[in-house]
């Protein structure tokens, strides 16, 4: 029965075509009835890979709307449809996890950088910022501009020939000061 829905499917007579949202024509009961025949099976499967019922739906979903735009078959996917949708599905589900981890990994790794922003200083770790705080604006404001401008870029972590192209002097200048 899968091999009839395949043939007419693909080689549709000119008066059952229908216009896909790509343009191209396809038998739309064919379609129908593949994606009838699978798509329980394969929204299942990536069910149980997932563990989200509406991801997988989701994606069983974007299998079906991978095969309705792949109009017309190569004959490579023509006789192991099946074959083609479920390695599509698995392929999609595969990207899905990764994604998922790959999203896990950064949000963990945000919340950590939060926590340790976050890390409640005490009165005396205050008090000893403010000190430092005041000596280096008070050496700052001994300097000529100039050098308390590369002083300061130079402590952000800029490059000598980029505290030279910003202050437009020679790189050579920047190293001696």
């Amino acid at each position: 029965m899968l091999h009839d829905v395949v043939q007419g499917f693909t080689a549709s007579t000119p008066k059952t075509r229908e216009q896909n949202v790509t343009g191209r024509s396809t038998t739309r009961k064919g379609f129908e009835e593949l994606f009838l025949a699978h798509y329980v099976r394969i929204a299942a499967i990536l069910r149980r890979m997932l563990g989200d019922g509406a991801c997988a739906e989701d994606l069983a979903n974007e299998v079906f709307l991978k095969l309705y735009r792949r109009q017309p078959f190569s004959r490579n996917y023509e006789d192991n449809l099946p074959g083609w949708l479920y390695r599509t599905a698995m392929n999609l589900g595969i990207d899905a996890l990764r994604s998922s981890a790959r999203r896990s990994r950064y949000e963990q790794a945000a919340a950590r950088a939060e926590i340790k922003k976050q890390v409640a200083e005490n009165g005396f770790d205050q008090a000893l910022r403010a000190e430092r705080q005041q000596r280096v604006r008070a050496v700052l404001a001994e300097l000529k501009p100039a050098q308390a401008q590369l002083l300061l870029l130079r402590s952000s972590g800029h490059s000598y020939k980029e505290l030279a192209d910003c202050l437009g002097v020679e790189p050579g200048s920047v190293e001696r000061s």
